[in-house]
């Protein structure tokens, strides 16, 4: 890939109803940019949405708060961290660190998530990954 350019505006929702881990909506930017060495989605959060508490085998995490109030809940199953936090925060996990975020406003919240490297890595349970 030289480079793309896109509007996130054009790019179609994905409708995540149907599973509880995911807000609502979705827009998965990786095809849309021709992205080969990461992955990169914009979710758009309804109050109640939550992105579960997970972790990856591989892949490391970067979400950036666009807009709206979270509850992050970040670290090892057994002492997890909790923390309120607003548009303009950044925050990562890497590989087999457990995270996931509620949206608490009272609007709508949207964040940029990046990960890399752009496997299929899949929500594992973060108590799991010791075993």
């Amino acid at each position: 890939m030289e480079y793309e350019v896109v509007d996130v505006a054009e790019v179609e929702t994905i409708d995540m109803n149907a599973l509880d881990e995911f807000p609502q909506g979705h827009k998965q930017l990786t095809a849309a940019l021709g992205l080969e060495e990461s992955h990169l989605n914009v979710w758009y959060y309804e109050p109640g949405d939550r992105t579960a508490y997970h972790a990856h085998l591989e892949q490391e995490e970067v979400f950036y708060i666009l807009e709206g109030e979270f509850e992050l809940t970040l670290g090892p199953p057994e002492e997890t961290e909790t923390k309120r936090v607003g548009p303009g925060t950044v925050y990562a996990a890497g590989p087999e660190v457990g995270h996931g975020h509620e949206y608490v406003g009272d609007d709508r919240g949207v964040v940029l998530a990046i990960g890399a490297p752009p496997v299929d890595d899949t929500f594992r349970d973060p108590a799991s990954l010791g075993e």
